[in-house]
């Protein structure tokens, strides 16, 4: 929730930042809008990518980032350190799929997709191996060791666990799929030619069928930390005007409830509670990120964005809700930025899990 009244949040938003020397690429500057301090995290002289918001990609204990960059002139992933900026290279992949890259548990390696190969790469000692091949989606179950972990995958259409393919959770499915906390089963996603989605979930355990969730304009699916909804956008057309909302899913009771009306969202991401939401803005007259506290519908206006894709925004909150990152091509290159929101925000416990 957030951490302070109304007249707290406005004199923590606009009192003057100190001048810092810069460190490593990081640059500082007050946002236009509201005089936040904002750091880019990345230079302009490449294009640089978060991964997919659902992705572990930040590690608090040893305060570093992950990210995708074409600075050597191809997509590679890389390390970025959150205290000094230096940023370093941990792989050459051929064909890089900046949104696969993923930690996993204890932030010690790294997945990703290089082509249809599912790759695992050591931080430290950056010794690479190859998990699995012709696979265009993937996700991690939490497995209890990170030596052999295991996967669900989309191959060819079918979502499958990494190491069977005879018998498939599913058909037909988009390159998406996305764990349940907890590893009771996944969420998958099917489109249609009209534009529209569906959200289905597949249960790990016994003999139950994949059931549907939610279907229309939705996007931008998320569980709950607990894991115990799956939340995600529904845009809702009145007349000639266009919305958004937060609704959220039960894959037990099968009932959608709406958790939030926002102000044209076109993607966002819960806090570690998910009591706080942050979002960006679809609004050409307000390209803005913003944070949502659901319990009394209230939003509150972090900084501009004005990217050219606002979907592609992707904010999302570190693990212990003290910092908010996102992405935006609004400087020519895509870039990574980063907002400190501590004073606005309570923090969660933030482990590395």
């Amino acid at each position: 929730m957030l951490a302070a009244c109304p007249s707290c949040l406005l004199a923590s938003v606009t009192k003057p930042a100190k001048t810092l020397p810069r460190v490593g690429e990081f640059f500082r500057f007050l946002d236009p809008t509201t005089e936040t301090p904002v750091v880019r995290l990345t230079s302009l002289r490449s294009n640089n990518f978060l991964p997919a918001p659902t992705n572990r990609f930040v590690s608090i204990k040893d305060r570093f980032l992950v990210f995708s960059s074409d600075r050597g002139g191809k997509l590679a992933p890389f390390h970025v350190d959150l205290h000094t900026g230096i940023v370093s290279q941990l792989a050459r992949p051929q064909k890089l799929d900046p949104e696969s890259l993923s930690l996993n548990r204890r932030r010690t390696a790294l997945y990703f997709l290089d082509g249809d190969s599912l790759q695992e790469i050591t931080l430290v000692s950056r010794k690479s191996r190859v998990l699995a091949d012709n696979v265009s989606s993937f996700c991690e179950l939490g497995s209890a060791s990170d030596v052999n972990p295991t996967f669900v995958v989309v191959r060819q259409g079918r979502l499958e666990m990494a190491e069977s393919s005879s018998n498939p959770l599913a058909t037909e499915v988009d390159n998406f799929c996305l764990t349940r906390p907890g590893g009771r089963g996944c969420v998958f996603q099917k489109s249609h030619i009209s534009g529209q989605r569906e959200f289905w979930y597949a249960p790990f355990s016994g003999t139950g069928e994949p059931v549907l969730l939610a279907k229309g304009n939705v996007a931008n699916p998320v569980w709950t930390p607990d894991g115990q909804t799956l939340l995600f956008l529904r845009e809702i057309r009145r007349t000639d005007v266009v919305t958004s909302e937060i609704h959220s899913v039960d894959p037990e009771a099968l009932v959608e409830r709406r958790v939030a009306a926002t102000s044209q969202f076109a993607a966002f991401s819960p806090n570690a509670d998910a009591s706080v939401f942050v979002g960006a803005s679809r609004s050409k007259a307000q390209p803005t990120i913003l944070l949502l506290v659901a319990s009394v519908q209230r939003e509150l206006t972090l900084c501009e964005h004005r990217a050219s894709h606002p979907a592609a925004v992707a904010p999302v909150f570190s693990p212990d809700s003290k910092r908010v990152y996102f992405q935006s091509d609004h400087e020519g290159k895509s870039a990574l930025y980063s907002v400190n929101v501590e004073a606005l925000v309570e923090s969660t416990s933030g482990n590395d899990s």
